[in-house]
């Protein structure tokens, strides 16, 4: 399928034309009916002679509804862009070109209308005067069809050309990243909330997961259509109406986005390029009342210019936006930029960085995924691709790294090693990153939780406080001179056993077991704590600190005020 867009002045025959073409009248309100004009979207289908399928999305004309058309050309493979031949080329003809242009569409046709009601001559004169104002612009060399949807003229040629358009059209990539932008929601009776929107970057497919951004509610994919046809699966390209479990319909919006939140960073500040436009007549800067139109959303901004104090007409600029919501964005996303003071389109532009980290004195974004990766000097290669859209395979581990930042990283650990002394620098002071760096350093060897210089003597062999704990196993010396650095690490290693704040041998606590095992090889039924505290010769203290330690692996069990076998009891 494509999604193609109709565009043009008030009252040109957007609406006649599709209807003329599809046999569905796009203009769904009575209202719209009534007045003959249409305020909102509308929506219409038709095979093409190829067998390609083409959904239309019918925007209104009016100024007064221009956030109607801009919630519906986001998306969009191409455009069929309407002209009055008896009229000609209007304001909002050029509005409606411009908005096309800045959200970087590249493909679409002009089709005349109303030229039953005009001599060849005046058609040629129409011909002539919208080639002059596309020039420049993505509809340049474009066919132009002159068409009436009345008496029928030109309508075969119009289809024609719509499906040789579609023929050259780009179609919707599928980066397994589903991001359906909501331009109406619903309640169907007995199904409850409807939503729909043009699928772009994934799949969907029943009974998936996903998340209502940016109120966050958590929904399930109850079902799936397509131009009235229930399924299992769409890809993106399609007009979607996805029946969701989880959320009412006044708890979706247009505006909204529908999408899989594990994949999508919900940003609230962007830094972005914006093009002005070169018919305003001054400058863009941070005083304005701005509104930026994303995806089918419209959302007052705070605007900074970045460099500069000002963007001039026909200029492109750096610009942070503050955004009133958090919204599922990433590095490539469009939007169009409005000052609502003065009710004109100021530009539009391109999103750079959905989180920017430099404060915006600073801040200079590009299109570059290494300028996210250098600004941050190690991400998750994960979290990069929630933040750009692109996948990039890490460079360490699971995080992308700027080699300036690895280098000056390496640098710092292998200082840090040095001055921790022997006994090496203890990795439980490391995040995750720091200590997968240190494993690839060469000199430096890791073990028993610490890091030190390669080829070195254990500092803690034959340690002379491990000697003396052995030499009175059941009564061992209080640690003095011993650094806790050191006694940590003396257990970690097993030389040492701490129970209650006592370190005993290690070998002490192996003789305390077969001491207590012969004694319940004499007494089955079970001993006292005294009766194994003078069999140790120690005092209650040591004795109490043995036994919690005998107790807690299983050598011995507790019951009552005796100690008898524990499934570890060392056979004598």
């Amino acid at each position: 399928m494509h999604v193609v867009a109709t565009a043009g002045h008030v009252d040109h025959g957007k609406s006649t034309l599709v209807r003329a073409l599809t046999g569905t009248d796009p203009d769904r309100w009575d209202e719209e009916k009534e007045r003959g004009l249409t305020i909102d979207l509308g929506f219409a289908s038709m095979p093409l002679p190829s067998g390609r399928q083409i959904a239309f999305i019918d925007v209104p004309g009016h100024v007064r509804f221009l956030k109607n058309m801009l919630a519906g050309v986001s998306g969009v493979d191409a455009c069929v862009f309407v002209v009055d031949v008896t009229e000609g080329w209007k304001p909002q003809s050029e509005e409606h070109l411009r908005i096309l242009q800045l959200l970087g569409l590249s493909h679409g046709m002009v089709a005349l209308t109303k030229a039953g009601d005009a001599d060849e001559d005046l058609v040629e004169l129409a011909r002539l005067d919208v080639a002059d104002h596309v020039a420049g612009t993505f509809l340049a060399g474009a066919p132009i069809v002159a068409t009436d949807a009345v008496d029928g003229t030109g309508m075969d040629e119009l289809v024609a050309a719509l499906d040789d358009l579609l023929a050259v059209s780009p179609t919707a990539a599928d980066r397994d990243r589903p991001r359906l932008w909501v331009d109406r929601a619903f309640a169907i009776k007995g199904s409850g909330t409807v939503v729909t929107g043009t699928l772009t970057g994934g799949r969907l497919r029943n009974d998936d997961t996903l998340a209502v951004v940016p109120a966050g509610h958590s929904v399930r994919v109850r079902a799936l259509q397509s131009l009235h046809q229930q399924c299992d699966e769409l890809g993106p390209g399609n007009r979607v109406a996805v029946n969701l479990a989880g959320a009412g319909h006044r708890e979706v919006a247009r505006g909204d986005a529908v999408v899989r939140a594990q994949q999508w960073h919900a940003a609230r500040t962007v830094d972005a390029e914006l093009s002005v436009l070169a018919s305003l007549d001054h400058p863009v800067t941070r005083r304005g009342a701005y509104v930026a139109y994303i995806g089918s959303g419209e959302h007052p901004v705070r605007l900074r210019v970045l460099g500069p104090s000002a963007i001039e007409p026909g200029r492109a600029g750096l610009i942070r936006l503050h955004l009133p919501v958090p919204l599922p964005l990433c590095m490539g996303d469009r939007f169009i930029l409005r000052e609502s003071g003065r009710s004109e389109t100021v530009g539009g532009g391109e999103v750079l960085d959905v989180e920017p980290v430099l404060p915006a004195s600073r801040a200079r974004p590009d299109r570059s995924v290494e300028r996210i990766v250098a600004e941050r000097g190690r991400i998750d290669a994960a979290r990069l691709e929630r933040l750009t859209g692109r996948a990039r395979p890490p460079d360490l581990g699971r995080w992308a790294v700027d080699p300036e930042f690895l280098a000056r990283t390496r640098q710092r650990l292998t200082d840090a090693v040095a001055a921790a002394g022997p006994l090496g620098l203890d990795l439980a002071g490391l995040d995750d990153f720091e200590r997968t760096v240190i494993g690839t350093i060469d000199g430096i060897t890791s073990g028993e939780g610490r890091a030190r210089a390669a080829g070195g003597d254990d500092p803690l062999a034959d340690h002379p406080f491990v000697a003396a704990a052995a030499a009175e196993p059941f009564t061992p010396p209080a640690p003095a001179g011993v650094s806790n650095d050191e006694l940590r690490l003396l257990v970690r290693q097993g030389h040492l056993v701490e129970s209650g704040g006592i370190h005993f041998a290690a070998s002490a606590v192996d003789e305390a077991a077969r001491v207590v095992a012969r004694l319940l090889a004499d007494q089955p039924e079970g001993v006292t704590v005294a009766e194994v505290r003078d069999a140790w010769g120690t005092t209650r203290k040591y004795a109490l600190a043995l036994l919690a330690r005998l107790d807690s692996t299983g050598v011995t069990r507790r019951r009552g005020d005796l100690r008898i076998a524990g499934p570890r009891l060392p056979e004598l």
